[in-house]
């Protein structure tokens, strides 16, 4: 039987368990070798997690004392709500842990933090690829049909 998932804030002791879940992540999307996100980038996301004036914020799935998986999230405003919206901007479980209910429990934290913070929703995109991702999303979430348009400055 699996043990129970325990789903918190992260802390800034975490880091060194966090990292590897995030460097997992960015290869996952292809941000690893040449293309590797650097560090700075990395030590700066890992800093607005604990700033009070920054609207970003963590937190990870331990199970047995061992980092499982992470989700980052913010809060921003919109134009046609008076209340903040959510975007959660990274989901990562380890392969080891996909299915086990991981993925699903950091996605409803998320929610219950976005509830407490008058958020009027919660909002993700993931890659039309990651079909393993979809299987949950569209049990725990509607499709907007929207399509994400970006351009590189």
């Amino acid at each position: 039987m699996t043990s129970p998932v325990n789903i918190r804030a992260a802390a800034p002791a975490d880091f060194d368990a966090w990292l590897p879940l995030w460097d997992a992540y960015n290869a996952f999307y292809g941000r690893a070798g040449d293309t590797a996100l650097p560090r700075n980038i990395t030590d700066l996301t890992w800093s607005r997690f604990f700033d009070g004036y920054e609207p970003m914020h963590a937190m990870v799935a331990e199970r047995d004392g061992k980092l499982v998986g992470i989700v980052h999230f913010l809060y921003h405003r919109h134009t046609t709500l008076a209340g903040p919206i959510c975007y959660l901007q990274d989901l990562y479980t380890l392969e080891s842990e996909r299915g086990k209910g991981v993925g699903r429990g950091l996605i409803e934290a998320v929610y219950a933090a976005a509830k407490t913070a008058n958020a009027a929703r919660v909002y993700w995109q993931t890659h039309e690829t990651n079909e393993t991702a979809q299987t949950l999303y569209d049990k725990v979430a509607d499709k907007s049909g929207f399509i994400v348009y970006r351009k590189a400055l």
